[in-house]
Parts: C-alpha cells; sequence; structure tokens
C-alpha cells in the first residue's frame, strides 16, 4: 500500500519508496530476529559477535560504525556478551583508552552454533528475489548509503 500523501510527484515517489524499503526491511528483520532471541542473542549482540568472527578483535568504535550503533550502546551489548563469557576486552598497550573486543572459544562456539542456520534463512527469505534482482536491490541500497554517507560528510 502506498502513501495518501498529497504531495508533489517527487514526494510521493520518494515517500511510496521509502515505505516499501521500509516495510521489506522491518520483514526480513522479524521473521530473523525470532530465530535470533531464541538463540539468546539480540540483533546487536549477534551482529557484534558476527563481526568478531568474520573480521577478528575490534575495537568498540569500529564494531559501533560497522553496525550503525551508537558507542554508548556498544558498550552495553560487550558489557552483557562479556558477562555470558562470549567477549573479553583488551585495552591496548600504548593506549591504554583503546579497547579492543576479542571473541573467547565461547563466543566462537556460539557464532558456528547461530551462523549457519540464520544465513540460510536469509538465503531462503532472499530467494523471492531472483539472483540478479537480490545483486541490483544490493547495488540500489549501497549507492543509496554511499550518498547518505556523502551527504553526513558534507552537513554533519
Amino acid at each position: 500500500m502506498g502513501t495518501r500523501y498529497p504531495g508533489s510527484p517527487k514526494e510521493v515517489r520518494a515517500l511510496n519508496a521509502f515505505i516499501a524499503l521500509s516495510r521489506a526491511a522491518e520483514s526480513l528483520h522479524a521473521r530473523l530476529n525470532r530465530s535470533l532471541e531464541e538463540a539468546g542473542l539480540s540483533v546487536g549482540q549477534f551482529g557484534t559477535l558476527e563481526a568478531l568472527y568474520h573480521l577478528g578483535p575490534l575495537c568498540q568504535r569500529d564494531v559501533s560504525r560497522k553496525l550503525l550503533r551508537t558507542g554508548g550502546n556498544v558498550v552495553m551489548i560487550a558489557d552483557n556478551l562479556e558477562k555470558r563469557g562470549l567477549l573479553r576486552r583488551v585495552r591496548g598497550e600504548k593506549d591504554r583508552r583503546q579497547i579492543r573486543l576479542h571473541l573467547t572459544e565461547k563466543g566462537r562456539a556460539k557464532v558456528r552454533s547461530v551462523f549457519p542456520p540464520h544465513l540460510a534463512r536469509i538465503v531462503a527469505l532472499m530467494e523471492a528475489l531472483s539472483s540478479s534482482e537480490q545483486e541490483e536491490l544490493r547495488r540500489l541500497c549501497r549507492t543509496l548509503g554511499l550518498q547518505q554517507d556523502r551527504t553526513k560528510e558534507a552537513h554533519p
């Protein structure tokens, strides 16, 4: 369902595209989040563990940028994962203010158990689109995201 906003064609087109993008993303997230919750993880916790698993140790600031989360949110996520023994914090030797997050073996095991079925669900959900449509969607989303990054840099 499109917007009922009686704006200009440019406004209605942009609003309809935004609504469709938002609804599609929310629908996918709702389906994926249920399985993460069953695994005892929030989306932010899983994103943090997955980033550390695939990229190696990262400073909290880099995790924040990667997950598009605030620094405070990443601190809370790290606190909760550390309490569960899934990651550990290591202070920098040269700059003690820098804190790097490292997966523990328990954290690696958690990612190894949760990631494959999570990925299988993503693949199944994305099969609603052909492979060329998936590539086009990726390209369009990347274009949109990069434009926002450029706009943010020009107008902080």
